[in-house]
């Protein structure tokens, strides 16, 4: 037993430096590895790019935890991340991580309410008591001052989150966490809480499973998911006062807005006052130093025309498959963050 012990030990070690040599030996294969959500674009954008370059991409959908692991373990050229690097992230990483914004995606609130025709509008703060377990009937006042002359039926509201953490979970919440104080203050904003209220389904699947056999359910889905899957999803209401649809177009224009200059900003409950509030960008993280490890110069240039490539011409790639392209203001600052990458403290772009 302890010889084949051993044996699978030694497996697992080979197998670790082979993922380590494949990212700083082959400079024409690059390696990625985090978010599910920004997957099916990565996919398209990497096999376009692979026709007019010789470069091949291989990025494996594990989820942003995981991917940014994997960067902190230097095992991959890029992280995918639907959330900025937390402060045990970065502390645990130690040196300068830059985020460059891919695309925005939005989180849609999804329900099942039989009798219900048209679209339904709900504020921020009735949404985050709906997930408190305060307002728990789909004909409660709150939800009829904002829906007037819907058909709204005397049935009680079944709450729906995820069970497993995700960048979706950590945007809703994030936006929960600054329209209501009662949710800030006992929930907050992770990828992962302690719900209040509700049952749990794994992945956009399972939250939305549990929505459409659920009548009186209400669950949260990104938008590609919703569109694809034909679910009703409510007009969330901004900061000021106007009920937003979710579309491609609002969203792009949530983050259409002055930016930071490192891009780590949340989203939600934005300034525009056309933009949906419920959105967020999804970044590639890379090191600012590109020089680390036994990566050569040639292999971080490649990294970072990819990501250049991405930012431009890889967002005519968005919109047919649900994402926002990235607003004017976003391709400038990414563009920034990209130049000011490095390779032995020169500049690499």
């Amino acid at each position: 037993m302890k010889v084949i012990k051993s044996l699978q030990l030694a497996i697992v070690a080979i197998a670790a430096s082979c993922i380590t040599l494949s990212a700083s030996a082959q400079d024409n294969t690059l390696l990625g590895a985090g978010s599910t959500f920004v997957y099916p674009l990565f996919s398209k954008i990497f096999a376009e790019y692979g026709k007019t370059h010789d470069v091949k991409v291989n990025y494996q959908s594990i989820g942003s935890g995981g991917g940014i692991l994997q960067l902190t373990n230097k095992t991959v050229d890029f992280g995918g991340s639907d959330a900025p690097l937390n402060a045990e992230q970065a502390k645990k990483i130690g040196v300068p991580v830059l985020h460059i914004p891919m695309a925005s995606g939005a989180v849609v609130v999804t329900y099942n309410v039989p009798g219900v025709k048209g679209t339904l509008k709900l504020t921020g703060k009735d949404l985050a008591d709906i997930y408190l377990g305060k307002i728990t009937n789909w004909n409660s006042g709150e939800i009829k001052a904002t829906n007037p002359g819907a058909n709204l039926p005397d049935l009680p509201i079944v709450v729906i989150h995820r069970s497993d953490g995700s960048g979706t979970s950590f945007i809703f919440t994030d936006y929960l966490t600054k329209v209501n104080t009662e949710w800030a203050s006992k929930i907050g904003k992770a990828s992962a809480v302690n719900w209040p209220a509700g049952l749990g389904g794994k992945g956009n699947e399972g939250v939305a499973g549990l929505v459409k056999q659920t009548p009186g359910a209400i669950g949260y889905n990104e938008l590609a998911y919703a569109i694809q899957n034909k679910m009703a999803y409510a007009d969330i209401q901004n900061k000021g006062g106007k009920f937003i649809t979710p579309t491609l177009e609002t969203t792009t224009l949530s983050s259409n807005v002055e930016l930071p200059a490192n891009a780590e900003v949340s989203l939600t409950n934005t300034d525009n006052p056309k933009g949906y509030p419920i959105t967020s960008f999804t970044w590639a993280l890379i090191y600012k130093e590109q020089k680390y490890s036994d990566r050569s110069a040639a292999r971080a240039k490649a990294v970072l025309e990819l990501l250049w490539y991405n930012i431009h011409d890889g967002q005519k790639n968005c919109a047919p498959l649900n994402y926002a392209p990235l607003s004017k203001s976003a391709v400038k600052v990414a563009e920034k963050i990209l130049k000011s990458a490095t390779y032995d403290g020169k500049a690499i772009l």
